[in-house]
């Protein structure tokens, strides 16, 4: 653990102290708190980009933030790219104790991303797939790995690579700490994304299916081998024998 920085001590003129005081406290009262995010949504409907993975030509342009002081915020992308996803997902992957935002950005000729929004735009991002009409699809964030730090999961290109990524910020950058091949959590052309992220056992697991979706999967992350393992959890039935497992009922 750091230390923290010891004080320096120095004379006070009288009442020059007392007055910084209440100029500290002055400016606390009348400084407004960073705003928070409260809720999500895509706008801006658009067929700009024809790949149809989610089961229809119609992607979204622009992401909009309800804040906690009820404003709202938005953001649209350029002519060359789209939100390709479903729904914005509200985690707090920073540690700073506020909600940012889990997108699917896709670029028109270089496929989809992962990124996260906070309240005044784009925080971060990962690369680009790298070729048009190539998606990811999210599956949850936690801390997986029991370290205190928010990871998030997706599963990189889930009808062709069929790759589960765990990835985590660090200095500013993702940084991939595990992949799984194998797994998969989307059809084409299926307008949800099954599956996600439960906790039953006391520790985050990931509710997948295999890639030739026979059967269901629990993901979890051992801590002696550092590395993901999984757990049969039966037949693949359709989604409702996913979302029976993510409310523990498997």
């Amino acid at each position: 653990m750091a230390r923290a920085r010891p004080r320096l001590s120095r004379p006070c003129l009288p009442g020059v102290g007392r007055a910084l005081g209440g100029l500290a406290l002055w400016l606390a009262l009348t400084v407004p708190a960073a705003a928070g995010i409260t809720a999500a949504t895509y706008e801006g409907p658009t067929d700009r980009y024809d790949h149809g993975v989610l089961g229809d030509k119609l992607e979204w342009t622009t992401l909009a933030l309800t804040l906690d002081d009820g404003t709202i915020r938005r953001f649209t992308l350029p002519e060359d790219m789209v939100f390709e996803d479903l729904t914005p997902r509200l985690a707090d992957v920073t540690g700073d104790g506020a909600a940012e935002v889990i997108t699917v950005e896709s670029s028109l000729s270089k496929g989809a991303r992962l990124t996260v929004y906070g309240a005044e735009g784009r925080l971060i991002s990962t690369a680009f797939i790298g070729q048009r009409n190539r998606w990811l699809a999210p599956v949850g964030a936690a801390d997986f790995d029991g370290d205190g730090t928010i990871e998030i999961a997706y599963v990189d290109r889930p009808h062709l690579i069929q790759t589960l990524r765990l990835i985590r910020i660090e200095a500013g950058e993702f940084v991939e700490i595990a992949s799984l091949r194998g797994v998969t959590n989307h059809r084409l052309g299926w307008d949800y994304i099954p599956g996600g992220v439960r906790t039953c056992t006391g520790r985050p697991e990931m509710i997948l299916a295999t890639g030739d979706w026979l059967a269901n999967l629990s993901v979890f992350w051992l801590e002696k081998e550092q590395r993901l393992d999984t757990r049969a959890e039966g037949r693949f039935t359709g989604p409702a024998s996913m979302e029976r497992l993510l409310r523990c009922e498997g």
